[in-house]
């Protein structure tokens, strides 16, 4: 049976309540609980700056998410413990450059269960985003991950299968040995949620049509939008082929053995591809950009499609809101 929100803090509340008989002080501190999140750079709200910079921004998932949840507890404290890059190895060992130095424990891994067991029952809940970052330097010419922006050059950007190989294995092996020892290091009444991946790269198919075009998109703030009317009907066809098509099949990989390993665990699954309707490529009959659903929701809730300030990965506000809500609907 699923522990709805209001169920795990009324639990918490109650076991804080009767642990002593502190002061006003202790009492304020006992009664105090915790919204844990893990993972990369979706975590911290990484977003592109008007520079294109790479920028831990307030507007991640986990705070859209974390200032729902303190509604229905304002006492619930966020401790935000992911950090941008981290893929399921990392995430393990540690040693990600700009990333170790945020863990005393040595590894993000080994600072939650830390966390874990310090607060025991205080977690209501824990999420979970890792894995993504397995694949993103497997996309050769984009460099998602650099931090700053790339002018892009489609002709340049391909499918190394070598690393997404390797990636797979990681996630495979890693994920749930990540799985297990959270759960080892949390109570009946700590709620762990992890999620799937949306696919960003499907834009892609879109930067070629606008290559093969010959469209300028130097003063377009959406690659979107300069796609030529007349070829709009190609556009679905044309997403099911070359490097986008090539990552249909990877990040079908990726979501199946994320789930795969969460459900083994116990842990439940956030499906955010299903929000992001990744496989569906019909073209609406209203549609003003002749784009199929797949990449509209790409276009509109990523920077992916944005030449200004991409394309990046990251979902921009209205992305984060839509992930936020896949994980609110679980934990009601």
């Amino acid at each position: 049976m699923r522990i709805r929100w209001m169920a795990v803090v009324a639990a918490v509340l109650v076991v804080a309540g009767c642990s002593g008989e502190g002061g006003e002080e202790e009492t304020s501190t006992s009664t105090q609980n915790h919204y844990l999140s893990l993972g990369d750079s979706l975590t911290v709200g990484v977003q592109p700056d008007e520079s294109g910079t790479q920028q831990e921004t307030p507007e991640g998932y986990t705070d859209v998410l974390y200032r729902t949840l303190k509604d229905a507890d304002s006492t619930l404290q966020h401790e935000r413990m992911g950090c941008g890059g981290e893929d399921t190895t990392t995430f393990i060992e540690g040693g990600l450059p700009g990333c170790d130095t945020r863990y005393e424990q040595g590894s993000q891994l080994d600072e939650a269960v830390d966390f874990l067991e310090e607060h025991e029952d205080r977690v209501g809940l824990v999420t979970l985003t890792i894995g993504a970052n397995n694949f993103t330097d497997c996309v050769e010419g984009l460099a998602p991950e650099t931090g700053s922006r790339t002018e892009l050059d489609i002709d340049d950007v391909g499918l190394d299968r070598d690393c997404v190989d390797d990636g797979l294995e990681r996630l495979e092996t890693e994920v749930p040995v990540i799985a297990e020892r959270l759960t080892e290091a949390t109570g009946p009444q700590t709620r762990i949620i992890g999620m799937t991946y949306y696919n960003p790269f499907l834009a892609l198919s879109l930067l070629e049509e606008n290559e093969e075009s010959g469209g300028d998109d130097e003063d377009s703030e959406d690659v979107s939008e300069d796609l030529p009317e007349e070829n709009a009907d190609q556009v679905a066809e044309d997403a099911e082929s070359g490097v986008a098509d090539g990552t249909v099949e990877i990040m079908e990989d990726v979501n199946d053995s994320l789930t795969a390993s969460y459900q083994a665990a116990g842990i439940d699954v956030a499906d955010v591809d299903e929000v992001f309707q990744g496989s569906d490529t019909s073209v609406p009959d209203e549609s003003d950009t002749g784009m199929p659903v797949n990449l509209q929701n790409v276009c509109d809730l990523t920077w992916m499609c944005n030449t200004v300030r991409g394309p990046d990965i990251h979902t921009n506000l209205a992305g984060a809101q839509e992930i936020a809500e896949v994980f609110r609907e679980q934990v009601r």
